[in-house]
């Protein structure tokens, strides 16, 4: 149910990365309070299901393929929102890829390119046509899920945890050039938190203690304790914001 402080009752929100996982919970949270979400990743059949779970709940979302990786899918889905929409209030690029975990010495071209093309790239255009529309209509929200790999680059993370750095500093790139035009940016740094996107750090007992070990809670993050944070971010309460604060989840995870 919609709150007053958090009512986003006709926002278009579109939210990458949004099949499963934080995405996932980010975008039901949204619609929860009253906007449309795009609800969008690779597989247009992974994005109904979560669709079908909103509409099931009474709330609004539609789903649209996407892969940010590529720069045809990016402006197709794009050329989609202008025409059956006109606007785009919301923008979270939760989208992102991990595809080697090992020793940096030992990362290949193609895994390093793959990343950097989703998690660097991949943010850096959806930000800048998600802005356009946002310009062209007084303002916005654009909120990047960057991770603590971006302070403290996890074991076996290398390149995943450089372009989670990028994200970070695009963020504050684009803050402070797009305040001016009443679009704030700011990005959520997830510690560890349960996806299957984070398989490998749960899957292998050794790393998973110890990630525990340096989280003051000693415990791992639910996808859903993400959503909260973003759905602020989204929000008019945080229109005082100036766009060059980070939300860290830092509590239990930091």
């Amino acid at each position: 149910m919609a709150t007053n402080l958090f009512d986003l009752t006709g926002k278009i929100a579109l939210v990458t990365g949004a099949s499963r996982g934080i995405g996932e919970e980010i975008a039901k949270l949204l619609a929860e309070q009253g906007a449309h979400v795009i609800v969008s990743s690779r597989k247009i059949e992974d994005c109904q299901k979560v669709v079908d779970a909103i509409k099931a709940e009474g709330h609004s979302a539609e789903a649209q393929a996407c892969h940010v990786g590529s720069m045809d899918d990016i402006s197709n889905t794009f050329e989609m929102i202008r025409s059956q929409h006109g606007r785009l209030d919301i923008l979270v690029n939760n989208a992102a890829t991990n595809p080697y975990f090992g020793h940096v010495l030992d990362t290949d071209l193609g895994a390093y390119q793959k990343t950097v093309d989703v998690n660097i790239r991949g943010y850096f255009f959806m930000s800048i046509e998600g802005g356009k529309l946002m310009r062209k209509n007084g303002g916005g929200t654009i909120i990047n899920t960057a991770s603590v790999n971006a302070l403290h680059p996890g074991p076996g993370q290398a390149i995943y945890s450089i372009t989670k750095a990028a994200v970070v500093n695009m963020t504050q790139a684009f803050a402070k050039e797009c305040a001016p035009l009443n679009i704030r940016v700011n990005a959520l740094l997830p510690g560890l938190t349960k996806t299957k996107f984070a398989g490998a750090l749960f899957n292998n007992e050794a790393i998973h203690k110890e990630a525990l070990r340096a989280i003051p809670m000693r415990r791992h993050a639910e996808p859903s304790e993400m959503a909260g944070a973003v759905l602020f971010l989204a929000s008019d309460a945080s229109s005082y914001m100036t766009g060059q604060n980070m939300v860290i989840d830092g509590g239990m995870n930091a």
